[in-house]
């Protein structure tokens, strides 16, 4: 004999049959609330989720004094180089979502963003100081800022925003296991990091182009030095691409700047040597 089902019974078979209902759909409810959420948390939650946000950087042109006719191309040049860095930085910003610790995009976005600033800003004021007064302070509007709450939204567990903007990585599957991580070799050290030597296979250098040359040799040497310092001070930071999407990467891009650089300044009076962007790649070893 049946009997009816009781009150509390008929309430859960509802609710089932509702959330099954929303299931099947396939509709993600963004602002949901959990019990014990208000809806605004919830709604703050979907926003948080909802994108890396965007890096902003200071506006260079606005502070530049009046450019020379023979420095306008090379400023013009560099001015296009800012705005591409911060596209290329933004892009990497979305394609990295999840991962590194709580220091991953300052470490591996903002920190490189800034040193191609610096060398580009620099690059501006030497052109205009050939024959003018040289613009001072430039290097003071590298630095870029990362705007928007959904800063690298990662996988943790209760999805709460840490130090840095960086969502969740609590339970980040990329920092699980950086014992033995292969970019860090198990947080046992840091290794090195050697790129191919330009000077050996540059040809003859004009004497009108051997001042130029000789300070972009320098840099290529900074940038290693530099290169092997974040690579210490990172140690166990990040999942198995760590050191070449914010080390490795990043140098990389700078070496190539430079080289062409020097490509160029050897061009100016003799013929220009081709191929040594192929000696822009660098190596990490143990």
């Amino acid at each position: 004999m049946s009997r009816a089902l009781p009150k509390y019974n008929k309430r859960r078979v509802t609710f089932i049959g509702g959330a099954a209902a929303v299931a099947l759909s396939g509709t993600v409810i963004a602002g949901f609330a959990l019990a014990g959420e208000s809806p605004d948390s919830g709604a703050k939650n979907a926003r948080t989720l909802a994108g890396p946000g965007t890096i902003t950087c200071p506006d260079v042109r606005s502070k530049l004094p009046a450019v020379p006719a023979s420095a306008k191309a090379e400023v013009d040049r560099n001015l296009t180089l800012l705005n591409t860095q911060i596209q290329e930085a933004n892009k990497r910003l979305v394609d990295t979502v999840g991962q590194g610790g709580p220091n991953f995009v300052q470490n591996a976005i903002l920190g490189p963003l800034k040193d191609k600033r610096v060398s580009t800003v620099n690059r501006i004021a030497t052109a205009i100081g050939r024959t003018a007064a040289k613009p001072q302070g430039l290097d003071a509007l590298a630095a870029c800022t990362l705007n928007g709450a959904g800063t690298n939204a990662g996988g943790g567990a209760a999805g709460k925003p840490q130090a840095g903007g960086n969502t969740g990585n609590a339970g980040n599957a990329g920092n699980a296991g950086n014992a033995g991580n292969a970019g860090n070799a198990g947080n046992a050290a840091a290794g090195t990091i050697t790129c191919p030597d330009v000077r050996s296979k540059l040809p003859a250098v004009p004497a009108s182009a051997k001042a130029e040359v000789d300070r972009n040799l320098t840099l290529l040497d900074t940038q290693i030095r530099e290169a092997n310092t974040r690579l210490v001070n990172t140690v166990g930071q990040g999942g198995p691409n760590f050191v070449q999407n914010a080390i490795l990467g990043p140098l990389k891009d700078k070496r190539v700047s430079t080289v062409n650089r020097i490509a160029t300044a050897i061009g100016r009076t003799a013929a220009k040597p081709q191929g040594l962007d192929s000696l822009a790649a660098c190596t990490l070893n143990k």
